[in-house]
């Protein structure tokens, strides 16, 4: 895909505007970056001495927990229902 087929979107996060170039369609950027925006506010209600810096890697490093908790759920949701599948074929 060339750069003329990708979608410019921009978007507000925590008070500062960024265009974000990409595959995704619009809609789907504005909700990333609302959820990063929320999560990014949240954590600052939480810890009000941070700075952008730091609250932006804290909100990163929660995030990445966060999906490395689903990816493993998944992963596992997967393996249950492969294991019945199993079962129920041996039945």
């Amino acid at each position: 895909m060339s750069q003329s087929d990708k979608t410019r979107t921009t978007v507000d996060i925590y008070g500062k505007s960024y265009t974000i170039v990409g595959n995704e369609q619009a809609y789907h950027v504005r909700m990333v970056s609302s959820l990063v925006d929320q999560k990014m506010r949240e954590i600052h209600d939480a810890n009000k001495s941070l700075d952008t810096t730091r609250l932006a890697v804290l909100t990163a490093v929660n995030t990445m927990n966060d999906y490395l908790k689903l990816k493993d759920e998944y992963t596992e949701l997967i393996g249950s229902i492969k294991k019945k599948e199993e079962m129920e074929k041996n039945d």
